[in-house]
């Protein structure tokens, strides 16, 4: 038995080391979630960060400090860390509650050592903001809010346990009420700054990446239909051989037979059905050819026209038109059959005749060196608070009377990215008064589009 072969018949439970599943059904699950391994370095460092203050104040600086009950706090993180690396594995990413606790477990104790160096007094207490900052960007906001109440609630109870702030001999260092209080004023406008700080970014985030999530489902959706042309030629390759041969073989029986012969007509049926399925392939085999030729090399005015086509028809007139610009020669420019191209100038279409009144007018024009397309419509335009937001992911509203109207959120971004990611860029604004509605424009260095002709 090869070696193969042997380590096959072993299962999951055999595994020295099974890898723990995460559940994750696309980029977006993972956000909020943080591996304990990660939790645990964290919590590493900040040991060998506390022990080695303690032991700096006590031992160099010759302060008189607590020493054994700090470096009891100390041991409980450690502690932690050494039951949480034995119970799981470090790699798994942890559940909303799992992270709370052990986010709130280090709040209670960096604010215990804090307590028994000072309270207050310390000027390490805004080290407090690491775990609350830590939540807002790893647990929900409702957890992180919990946190930071947590860490505000210990250090107001400090007062009541309080212990002196180390200092040299045995003088006793009494700072006054109102610096205290102005310390912890400083630690709640900490607090509240980077916890709406880090969930705003943490936010974002997690916007872009779901944005960035369907924009790969979009383009995988549209690099599978571009696949099936490759696929229809295979196929039409494969099976022209042994429908050849049934066509022969049919023919030469039904030269060998008579009409009179019972198994006449069932021959000269499966010759019928083979001549139709060869002509069936030719077609496909021809569109394929034109496809090849046409299709993956188009003028700019039949790549527009092509984008338009789905929404015509739909109730509001759709004119499309192509022409040179300032120093454009009279020919289009012949550029490759983008899908990424296609589907975010339909997108832009699509939209515009959502919120249109009566007309949306697509133009593609040319220079030297550059390819644009505008999209117009005579709908209300984008909404003035809307405008500085265009391309952020699910903005999706241009004014109030068209609440119920197209949406340009999400599917805007993920247009604009697919632009952008040809080499183009986006611009938006309104049309000058009088005249109404909203205009969307593609522009392209030439060179971006035309080169991988050339490839």
């Amino acid at each position: 038995m090869d070696d193969i072969t042997r380590d096959s018949r072993y299962g999951l439970d055999d595994a020295v080391f099974t890898l723990a599943p995460e559940g994750l059904g696309s980029a977006q699950s993972a956000l909020g979630r943080t591996r304990l391994r990660t939790f645990i370095t964290l919590r590493w460092l900040a040991v060998a960060g506390q022990t080695a203050a303690v032991l700096f104040v006590a031992f160099v600086m010759r302060f008189e400090v607590p020493l054994a009950l700090c470096l009891a706090i100390i041991a409980a993180s450690a502690w932690l860390n050494v039951f949480l690396a034995f119970a799981f594995q470090s790699q798994r990413l942890t559940r909303g509650w799992e992270a709370s606790l052990q986010l709130a477990f280090d709040t209670m104790q960096l604010a215990a050592l804090i307590t028994v160096t000072g309270g207050l007094s310390n000027p390490f207490l805004l080290l407090l903001l690491a775990p609350v900052t830590v939540a807002a960007l790893s647990v929900s906001q409702a957890r992180a809010t919990m946190v930071a109440i947590l860490a505000l609630a210990s250090a107001a109870a400090m007062p009541l346990f309080t212990m002196p702030l180390p200092w040299a001999g045995i003088e006793v260092i009494s700072l006054p009420p109102l610096f205290q209080w102005g310390q912890f004023t400083a630690l709640a406008v900490g607090v509240v700054f980077f916890s709406l700080s880090a969930v705003r970014v943490s936010q974002d985030e997690a916007r872009l990446v779901r944005a960035l999530d369907a924009a790969s489902v979009v383009m995988a959706r549209e690099q599978k239909l571009s696949a099936l042309g490759a696929m229809s030629a295979m196929t039409t390759h494969e099976l022209g051989t042994p429908l050849a041969t049934i066509h022969l073989v049919s023919k030469e029986l039904l030269s060998e037979i008579g009409p009179d012969h019972p198994n006449f007509e069932d021959v000269n049926l499966i010759a019928e059905q083979a001549d139709r399925c060869r002509a069936i392939l030719a077609t496909i085999r021809e569109a394929r050819e034109a496809t090849d030729i046409v299709h993956a090399l188009m003028p700019l005015d039949a790549l527009v026209e092509e984008s338009a086509a789905p929404f015509k028809g739909l109730g509001v007139e759709l004119i499309v038109r192509a022409g040179p610009g300032e120093r454009g020669e009279p020919r289009a420019p012949v550029l490759n059959r983008s899908p990424e191209i296609l589907h975010a100038l339909g997108a832009f279409i699509e939209n515009a005749v959502s919120f249109a009144d009566t007309r949306v007018t697509a133009v593609a024009s040319w220079t030297d060196d550059q390819i644009l397309i505008t999209i117009t419509d005579d709908g209300p335009g984008f909404a003035a608070e809307v405008m500085p937001k265009l391309g952020e992911p699910y903005v999706s509203q241009r004014s109030e009377a068209q609440l119920g109207g197209g949406d340009m959120g999400l599917g805007f971004f993920i247009a604009k990215t697919l632009i952008e990611r040809t080499g183009g860029r986006i611009a938006t604004r309104n049309r000058t008064p009088p005249k109404r509605g909203a205009v969307v424009q593609a522009l392209w260095p030439r060179a971006a589009l035309e080169a991988s002709k050339l490839a």
